[in-house]
């Protein structure tokens, strides 16, 4: 019972970093420069960055499952539960939809 809880769970920890970095997609917009140092600090740019995430909302839908009841025989009833609806960024979408041409 232990390994499969451990498998169930090192499956959910790689889909979670992997959609992880699915959701996140950042575009550097100015490189960075070293201030010229004499004896007082002229200049100098740190980077800038553009970064658009997706979103995760959580809906609740309605699914019809077994539940046992008080004398142990299964009967089917709707229950709610949660789903989960994820947007990646816009970028992301196409070129996901480019490699898979």
């Amino acid at each position: 019972m232990k390994t499969a809880t451990g498998i169930i769970l090192g499956v959910i920890a790689v889909v979670a970093i992997a959609i992880g970095i699915y959701m996140v997609d950042v575009d550097q917009t100015e490189e960075a420069s070293l201030p010229d140092v004499d004896v007082s600090v002229e200049g100098g740019n740190l980077p800038k960055f553009d970064a658009e995430v997706g979103s995760v909302s959580i809906t609740e839908e309605t699914a019809t499952v077994k539940v046992p009841d008080v004398d142990v025989t299964m009967e089917e009833a709707e229950i709610s539960v949660p789903g989960l609806k994820v947007t990646p960024p816009e970028d992301a979408a196409d070129e996901v939809a480019a490699e898979s041409n």
